[in-house]
């Protein structure tokens, strides 16, 4: 696959300046590196962003997660090695990710076990965090955006 836009980093700075912003408060609402990483996974996996699936197994690892669990996730209801507050934030994550035709989005359900696990200043955060991988991974599935690239 190769990219279709070139230059991406020049077109407009104001938009990377954004994004650090967006990085900054999201790393500011105190959650696991290593939960993020899940999340940004398991949203990237669900849009087929190739690029984002990469960035979030390399972000995953430096976090200090394992080959395993980065591994399953997208089996993650079926594997044993997430805790009951991971497995909130995954379906979360799924929930906020399947919005489309009718998808019944997040259901009362899956909000009531994400606030049973975080506080809404992490629940904030992780929710910045599914909306910023969705963001990215409609951007690199538009532009071809290769896998084998990390970011920051």
């Amino acid at each position: 696959m190769e990219n279709r836009l070139k230059n991406k980093n020049t077109n407009n700075p104001d938009v990377w300046t954004a994004v650090q912003h967006l990085h900054k408060a999201i790393a500011a609402g105190g959650v696991d590196p290593k939960l993020l990483a899940l999340v940004h996974l398991r949203a990237s996996q669900i849009n087929s962003c190739s690029a984002c699936v990469y960035a979030s197994v390399a972000g995953g690892k430096k976090a200090g997660d394992t080959d395993e669990r980065l591994h399953n996730v997208a089996a993650w209801r079926e594997a044993p090695f997430y805790t009951d507050a991971e497995r909130a934030a995954l379906a979360l994550a799924e929930a906020a990710t399947r919005l489309q035709d009718g998808a019944p989005g997040v259901t009362d359900e899956i909000w009531e076990e994400v606030t049973a696990h975080f506080t809404e200043e992490q629940i904030g955060a992780i929710n910045l965090e599914i909306a910023l991988t969705n963001f990215f991974n409609r951007i690199n599935r538009t532009i071809k955006e290769p896998a084998g690239k990390t970011w920051g």
